[in-house]
C-alpha cells in the first residue's frame, strides 16, 4: 500500500495551531506578572511615603524589603517570559513555514500526479489512466458477468484543418471535441485522447449492440456541430464527423489490448464503408 502524502498533515497543522495557542496563553501570563509587579512597587512606594515623617512599626521595614524583593522575582519572572515568548514566536514562524513548504510539496505532487494520468491538451485521460481503468473494468465485468464495451473513436476531416488554417486552430478543435465528449460521457463510464484525432470510449454495463449504437450515433452527432474558432483575425466554424469502432467484452476479447486493437480494426472498417460506426 503506497503511503498517503497527507497523512501527517492534519496533525501537522493541530501542533501549529497548539504552539500558537500556547504563545496566547504565555503572553497573557507574562502581562499579568508583569501588572502584579507593577501594582506591588506602587504599593511599598505608598508605605515608604506614609511611614517617611512618623517613626515605623516594628517590623514594617522587614515587610518592606520582603516586599521589594518579591517585587524583583515578579519583574524578573516577566523578563524570563518575555524570552521564552521570543523563542516561541519563532517557533510559530518555523511551523508556518513548514506548512507552507509542505501544502506546496502536496500541491506539486498532486499536479505532477496529474500530469502523468492526463492528455496536456485536452485535460481528459491518456492512454495509461484508460488501460487501467479498462483493466479494472474488465475484471468487475468478469466477477459479476457484465458486458463492457470500447469505442475507437477517429475524427474525419481533421486534418484538412491543420494543414488549412495552422495546428492552434486544430488544437481548439481537439479542445472543442474533447469537452463535447466528457460532457456526453455517463458517470462510470472514461473517455480518453488516444493520440493526435483519436479517442477511445470505455462503456461499462451496457446490455446489448442496440444501446451501443445509439451511443455510437450520439457521439458521432455530437461532434459534427461546427466548432467556434477564434484566433486573432481567424474566425471560422468548420465541422468534421467521426468513424467509430467499436469491440464487446466477452465476445471480441478478455484483455484490454485487444479490446483496444478489435475496435480499432472495426473503426478502420466504418472509415472505408462510410457507415458512421461498425461492430468487430
Amino acid at each position: 500500500m503506497k503511503p498517503d502524502p497527507n497523512a501527517g498533515w492534519p496533525e501537522h497543522g493541530k501542533r501549529a495551531k497548539s504552539l500558537t495557542k500556547l504563545l496566547e496563553e504565555n503572553e497573557q501570563v507574562k502581562n499579568l506578572v508583569q501588572k502584579s509587579a507593577e501594582e506591588l512597587s506602587w504599593v511599598i512606594t505608598g508605605i515608604k511615603q506614609a511611614l517617611a515623617n512618623r517613626d515605623p512599626l516594628p517590623g514594617v521595614e522587614v515587610r518592606i524589603e520582603q516586599g521589594e524583593a518579591i517585587a524583583r522575582k515578579l519583574q524578573e519572572a516577566s523578563e524570563k517570559l518575555t524570552i521564552v515568548n521570543r523563542a516561541l514566536e519563532g517557533e510559530v514562524r518555523e511551523r508556518g513555514l513548514v506548512d507552507h513548504q509542505l501544502a506546496a510539496s502536496i500541491e506539486q505532487e498532486e499536479g505532477a500526479r496529474y500530469a502523468a494520468f492526463h492528455d496536456v491538451l485536452t485535460g481528459l485521460p491518456n492512454r495509461t489512466l484508460f488501460h487501467d481503468r479498462l483493466e479494472h473494468g474488465i475484471a468487475q465485468a468478469k466477477r459479476h458477468g457484465r458486458t463492457l464495451a470500447v469505442m475507437f473513436v477517429d475524427l474525419d476531416k481533421f486534418k484538412s484543418i491543420n494543414d488549412t488554417y495552422g495546428h492552434a486552430a486544430g488544437d481548439i478543435v481537439l479542445q472543442t471535441t474533447a469537452r463535447r465528449l466528457k460532457d456526453n460521457t455517463r458517470g462510470d463510464d472514461t473517455v480518453s485522447r488516444h493520440g493526435g484525432d483519436e479517442f477511445l470510449y470505455l462503456l461499462t454495463e451496457v446490455h446489448d449492440e442496440k444501446d451501443m449504437a445509439m451511443i455510437a450515433e450520439k457521439i458521432i452527432t455530437t461532434i459534427q456541430v461546427p466548432c467556434n474558432v477564434s484566433l486573432r483575425d481567424l474566425k471560422i466554424c468548420p465541422s468534421i464527423g467521426a468513424c467509430i469502432g467499436i469491440s464487446i467484452f466477452p465476445k471480441n476479447g478478455a484483455t484490454a489490448n485487444t479490446l483496444i486493437k478489435r475496435a480499432d480494426e472495426a473503426m478502420y472498417r466504418a472509415k472505408q464503408s462510410k457507415s458512421g460506426y461498425a461492430f468487430a
